[in-house]
């Protein structure tokens, strides 16, 4: 399977130049975030990839639209791909507003808030990575698997850092990293 780091978000520029936090709740892309989506639709699209999971985060939603798009295929959104919950960009959208917003994607499976309340401890986050490598590895096509999610999430299941826009493959019968090593 393959997993797709969202594109530059407004947060990701701004704590980038400034390493605070600037405050902004679910931020979408940049121009830049746009275009890396838009460059990995294009790649993409000569894999034989047949599902496309995403997190529910706007970032995450606007990366992975263009890439179904070109697919020809539709959006499985599901929070237990979701960033890990730490800084402002981790405040989700309601399910409501998103439906709105997103007229095509289907939320029906998903509460209305899907965030958790408080910072979210690094044990949970690589239990949501362990609970997605099962269900992963239980499908016989896996391979065949698109995930575009966040830094923190793929951290957990892979045990690597990607940077926005990057791509990483990842085997989930290989077993969860022996080592995590998150930022401080």
């Amino acid at each position: 399977m393959i997993f797709l780091r969202h594109g530059q978000s407004e947060f990701n520029l701004l704590f980038t130049q400034t390493r605070r936090d600037p405050g902004i709740i679910d931020p979408k892309l940049t121009l830049l975030g746009h275009e890396q989506a838009e460059r990995a639709a294009e790649e993409l699209a000569k894999r034989d990839i047949r599902r496309v999971i995403t997190s529910p985060y706007t970032r995450a939603l606007q990366t992975a639209t263009p890439v179904a798009r070109a697919l020809g295929l539709p959006l499985t959104v599901t929070p237990t791909v979701r960033e890990r919950y730490a800084f402002s960009c981790d405040v989700g959208t309601p399910v409501s507003h998103l439906q709105r917003d997103w007229p095509g994607v289907g939320f029906h499976a998903i509460e209305e808030i899907w965030w958790p309340p408080i910072e979210e401890p690094e044990d949970q986050v690589l239990a949501r990575a362990a609970l997605f490598r099962a269900e992963m590895a239980a499908l016989d096509d896996w391979a065949h698997t698109l995930v575009v999610s966040h830094w923190g999430f793929i951290l957990a299941f892979t045990g690597q850092s990607v940077m926005n826009g990057q791509m990483i493959e990842a085997d989930p019968t290989a077993g969860a990293p022996e080592n995590v090593v998150w930022r401080h």
